[in-house]
């Protein structure tokens, strides 16, 4: 349940075209605790007022003149801003009272005034508001989980397999109407990791990964998407590209930006990466196909030198599986997500790279 403290710090506005009404219900709610109320008497202003200052509780009276209290709750819920409507009506009328609770207010208060039945309405209604907005974060809260890498914020494999799909479609859709459109899928991981976590220890190497995904956000735009699969692996989902040469100047720009040394809070490191790039259609016509293509590129990236970039062979065939590199059978053991920690197993049906070749570690 919410705290009392927050309860009584809840933001109120008084609506009522009498100001003897409205000084009256600022002055009993402020001897009782409420330390935010304001009133006001031109029921035409509180749609505005509301969304400005977005207000947890409105005390609003039916009866006035021009814009009537079911005008204005009809006006707050076009706000469109959430389906709970914060209003306690004050009415003087019986028959006002059930027409009101169902055009969406929380409760009503009588006319004349019981102060004592005011303030334990304004109470109650708070509270279930307040438990309401708790109840909203919390699932806010585990959705963002659920779709984001712990440690960096990025996207996770769930959230990204899903973007995937979407360039897919979309690049789909700009070739049947001639846009010439396509959509790319860039894999990646870290030359070096290994030895930032062996030598300078798991949070300068959790640091150092939270600074990759920044510079790896600032090299692409906005509707694009870069994710965190685990460990040191990253992908880049690119929508509306020209072809291979759009995708080739991302990779090489984010080759860059990884390259440049990253400050631990004082000691200093330097890794770089090596990328694979697959474009739709050309590699696959499919999400699961495309990743596979970029994950592939990736090794001959790796085979290549370590710090490039490889596009994917169109029609190549799948490479043998990798064996398990000294960086993953450490991060393995480590067992977590943050610090460098090994991917974690896919889900059935899902894509998992695999490990990279023997001579992948530092």
């Amino acid at each position: 349940m919410p705290e009392a403290k927050s309860i009584f710090e809840a933001n109120i506005l008084v609506v009522d075209d009498e100001p003897g009404n409205c000084a009256l219900l600022e002055t009993v709610l402020g001897g009782a605790g409420y330390s935010r109320v304001t009133s006001c008497s031109e029921s035409a202003q509180v749609q505005e007022l509301h969304r400005e200052h977005h207000y947890d509780l409105i005390l609003l009276d039916l009866e006035m003149p021009g814009m009537g209290g079911f005008e204005v709750m009809e006006g707050i819920r076009e706000l469109g801003e959430e389906s709970y409507l914060p209003v306690i009506v004050i009415t003087g009328s019986s028959d006002s009272k059930l027409a009101s609770l169902k055009a969406g207010a929380r409760d009503f208060v009588n006319k004349p005034f019981d102060i004592e039945e005011v303030l334990l309405r304004i109470h109650n209604t708070l509270e279930m508001r307040m438990a309401h907005q708790q109840a909203l974060t919390t699932s806010q809260r585990m959705e963002n989980l659920a779709l984001h890498d712990s440690l960096t914020g990025l996207a996770n494999r769930r959230l990204l397999e899903d973007r995937v799909r979407m360039a897919v479609r979309q690049a789909h859709r700009a070739r049947r109407e001639d846009e010439g459109s396509q959509a790319a899928v860039l894999f990646l991981d870290l030359d070096g990791f290994k030895n930032v976590n062996d030598t300078l220890g798991h949070h300068a190497g959790d640091a150092l990964l939270k600074q990759v995904a920044g510079r790896l956000q600032a090299a692409v735009r906005g509707d694009d998407t870069v994710a965190r699969l685990g460990g040191d692996e990253f992908v880049v989902t690119l929508t509306k590209v020209a072809g291979v040469e759009d995708a080739s100047r991302v990779a090489q720009k984010i080759i860059e930006a990884i390259a440049r040394p990253y400050d631990l809070d004082g000691p200093s490191a330097q890794v770089t990466t090596s990328v694979g790039i697959a474009i739709y259609p050309a590699h696959g016509k499919d999400a699961e196909t495309l990743m596979k293509s970029a994950d592939t590129a990736l090794y001959r990236a790796k085979d290549a030198g370590k710090n490039v970039y490889r596009v994917a062979e169109t029609g190549g065939g799948e490479p043998e599986p990798r064996q398990p590199t000294e960086r993953h059978t450490d991060a393995a053991n480590e067992n977590g997500e943050a610090t460098g920690g090994a991917t974690k197993p896919a889900e059935p049906g899902h894509h998992k790279p695999r490990a990279r070749a023997a001579n992948d570690g530092v």
